[in-house]
């Protein structure tokens, strides 16, 4: 792992809903779930998609993101996987990671999924991982934010920066930039009054655990593995007493839910496949990047849950590539390779050692190799570009473009495109995706302060296109700042 692939693997969320309105109609589908035809919910103009984008960039101004490209591809791969299966009117959903050791998850209309990495300590498998995924496409599937508020009688409702920082205290991630919401200002009984306009009814909740569990069985995973992840959680929550999981506070766990939860999964035909090594693997990558300092405990963990034998292989590789070791890592990272040739990760994670030892050339022959057979695969797209900007700050350049082109919702992307550019000379393009990488983590107006030094470089370059670029992403900038002011 590289110096900053630590970064990224290294602000609790408790289930966020929004001030939204919206007209559900009572007519009930075949699954007994209320037949919400295409009705999109608003919020003073703006519709779900961008509420939950302008959402967003707020939550990223207020929490430590999760910055491992293959750990954000996997869960990508796996939100992809049920998506199809889950009913939602919309399917174009953007995956937030939110670094915290707190068990939770949640879903925010417009298609926004985030994971707190916490959930990989607790979730012992895939399916139990993905179980708690698919709960949460049943609350966007069944638009229960927007019925949530179209149903409440109450006259008054918190503003949205107040609705956002009373989430983000309570999941302990104020930190200094929590000021910009005055969240110091919002007490402990405020922020519990919050939280309880977020938890979701029983209904809603039934809801969305029928919804996860068809999206399950679609998706031939095991539907078991819903009751087996909510029934640990419970347990969990009456050995923790007053501190139950986080995902508990938002999403109320009954006996009789429970129950119906496990009436439901046995309904369906027992998954019996082989999820592989791939799960644990991801799941070893993350505790350990939490737990660096005791790697053993790790191991121990993963053993008492079974992992896959490679998993823990692969723990080890990535312990040698931490304690600086990288000719121990990557061989083991190759023979693990060598035994799963259809797991990229592996491939990933031995260029990105090279990467962490500095061995620029041979990370990016490695990612390179790994593009061969993936061209779009991006995390091998993500090391090249890396190693390239010690090689060769113009190819990196040119390379950050077009994955910036592909995946221009990740601010990480263009805050790398930003140093290429300032490394290459194109000083206008390292202040214009400075630009893009303050817009999507909420600082708007610096945003727009690096537009105006990015314009006027264009313009003493006579690059014509680039400054009709520039005035063109000022206009929307304007929208997203005019959005993120309706909070």
């Amino acid at each position: 792992m590289s110096g900053s692939s630590r970064k990224r693997l290294g602000s609790l969320l408790l289930a966020g809903t929004l001030l939204v309105t919206a007209l559900p109609t009572t007519a009930e589908s075949s699954y007994g779930l209320p037949d919400l035809g295409s009705s999109q919910a608003s919020f003073q103009g703006l519709n779900e998609y961008q509420l939950g984008r302008t959402w967003l960039r707020q939550f990223r101004a207020q929490t430590s993101q999760w910055r491992d490209p293959i750990t954000h591809t996997w869960v990508r791969s796996l939100v992809d996987q049920l998506v199809p299966c889950a009913h939602l009117s919309n399917p174009h959903i953007i995956v937030t990671l939110v670094s915290s050791r707190m068990l939770n998850a949640f879903a925010v209309p417009g298609g926004v999924v985030g994971v707190n990495t916490g959930l990989f300590r607790y979730a012992p498998g895939h399916d139990a991982f993905a179980s708690v995924l698919a709960h949460e496409l049943g609350h966007l599937s069944q638009h229960h934010f927007a019925r949530q508020m179209a149903a409440s009688e109450r006259a008054q409702f918190p503003t949205m920066a107040a609705l956002l920082a009373g989430m983000v205290i309570a999941a302990g991630a104020g930190g200094s930039s929590g000021s910009n919401l005055g969240m110091a200002t919002i007490a402990g009984t405020q922020a519990a009054a919050i939280q309880n306009q977020l938890a979701y009814s029983r209904q809603y909740e039934q809801e969305a655990d029928r919804v996860g569990l068809q999206t399950l069985a679609c998706a031939n995973m095991d539907p078991e593995a819903m009751a087996r992840m909510f029934a640990a959680m419970e347990q969990l929550a009456s050995l923790q007493g007053n501190s139950p999981p986080e995902f508990l506070l938002t999403h109320p766990l009954t006996q009789s839910r429970l129950s119906d939860i496990r009436a439901r999964a046995a309904q369906y035909h027992a998954m019996s496949h082989d999820a592989g090594p791939e799960y644990d693997m991801i799941r070893a990558r993350v505790m350990l990047a939490g737990n660096m300092e005791h790697p053993e405990e790790v191991r121990t963990q993963l053993r008492e849950d079974n992992a896959h034998p490679l998993a823990l292989d692969y723990l080890q590789a990535l312990v040698d590539s931490v304690h600086h070791h990288p000719d121990r890592a990557l061989a083991e990272f190759d023979r693990i390779a060598a035994q799963q040739p259809d797991l990229l990760m592996v491939p990933a994670s031995a260029a990105d050692a090279a990467l962490d030892a500095d061995r620029h050339q041979e990370a990016l022959r490695r990612a390179q190799q790994i593009l061969e057979l993936a061209p779009d695969y991006f995390p091998a797209r993500m090391i090249a570009a890396e190693a390239q900007l010690a090689l060769d700050p113009e190819q990196a350049f040119t390379r950050l473009r077009d994955i910036a082109r592909d995946h221009d919702e990740d601010p990480d992307v263009w805050n790398l495109l930003a140093e290429a550019a300032g490394r290459s000379g194109h000083d206008a393009w390292g202040h214009l995706a400075l630009a893009e990488q303050l817009q999507l983590t909420g600082h708007i107006d610096s945003g727009l302060d690096q537009l105006d030094i990015a314009e006027k470089l264009s313009r003493q370059t006579d690059d014509y296109a680039l400054t009709s670029r520039i005035r063109e992403r000022r206009k929307a900038f304007h929208g997203y700042q005019q959005a993120i002011d309706k909070f």
